[in-house]
């Protein structure tokens, strides 16, 4: 497939996310008003959309609490600076298993599985104009810990989202993800055109060399939006690599606490790095109104 050039790229920021950053770079923002601060600034940098977990605010552990769910996107939509909110409805499908010779011993510290109308009881609250849906099981970094989402699960969220408006980004960890979400598209679970996340180099997915990025890329439909990212010191490089091969590109302390080697990075920095190299590389940074345009999205006010 020949390359073609996204010459109007949009920016996603990823806030925070849910891993276990939050004593590694005092920049990683924990309570609704840290992460709605951050958020606001990195739009103001650039980002067109920007990514939203939360957090306990004493511990900085990942959270699904309603209500701080709520007070980020409040702080969000009534402040002066104008964004599209994406939320994670990727929280509630944790297993951490027990040792190898008693798996089902599941530890009662990092498991968290959750019903589908729970997982996206937050997303119904706040109506965001986007919101993530993984597309795929996964084992991760950790020994014993799997992200898991079953077809099963995966229709039945992916329909909740369609039916309150909200459009799914989906999250692409292997090809397979993407072969599974068409499917969901075929089968009228979700709208299409659809839009797209691929997530290089998280263990243990897709790796992050570019012969496995051009084959996620090959295997997106070409009337679908897709974004992409890579974790830590290859943020940077995916971004130039996005947009080359005809995405735009996610960056943030989600996925890279980094700016320069021994320098924490803040996300509005990330933003601005990011929107440097696209425009020189001869593309355009593109807002939240156009992006709402392209992707077909409906902005809300304020409750």
């Amino acid at each position: 497939m020949p390359l073609e050039m996204n010459k109007e790229v949009f920016i996603t920021a990823a806030i925070t996310g849910s891993g276990a950053t939050q004593d590694r770079s005092r920049h990683v923002p924990r309570s609704p008003k840290e992460i709605a601060e951050s958020a606001i600034a990195a739009a103001k940098a650039g980002a067109a959309i920007v990514h939203c977990h939360v957090r306990d605010p004493e511990t900085g552990a990942p959270s699904r609490d309603l209500r701080m769910f709520r007070e980020v996107t409040d702080r969000i939509r009534e402040s002066d600076t104008d964004v599209v909110l994406n939320l994670t409805a990727g929280m509630g499908g944790d297993i951490v298993f027990g040792d190898v010779e008693n798996p089902m011993a599941l530890s009662q510290q990092g498991t968290d599985m959750a019903g589908a109308s729970e997982r996206v009881a937050h997303v119904a609250e706040c109506l965001p104009e986007i919101c993530t849906l993984d597309c795929g099981t996964m084992n991760f970094a950790e020994a014993d810990y799997v992200m898991t989402n079953t077809p099963g699960m995966l229709v039945a969220m992916g329909r909740m989202m369609t039916e309150m408006g909200v459009k799914p980004e989906i999250e692409a960890f292997d090809t397979g993800h993407l072969w599974y979400a068409k499917q969901l598209v075929k089968d009228g679970v979700l709208e299409s055109p659809a839009l797209v996340q691929l997530c290089m180099g998280v263990p243990w997915g897709a790796p992050d060399d570019l012969n496995t990025f051009m084959a996620m890329v090959n295997n997106v439909p070409d009337d679908w939006t897709f974004s992409a990212f890579g974790l830590g010191r290859n943020q940077m490089a995916y971004v130039a690599a996005a947009v080359l091969a005809g995405g735009n590109v996610r960056v943030g302390l989600e996925d890279n606490l980094w700016l320069d080697k021994g320098v924490l990075a803040e996300n509005y920095q990330l933003v601005e790095r990011a929107g440097t190299i696209i425009e020189n590389m001869g593309a355009r940074v593109i807002g939240p109104a156009e992006v709402r345009e392209k992707l077909g999205l409906v902005k809300r006010a304020p409750k």
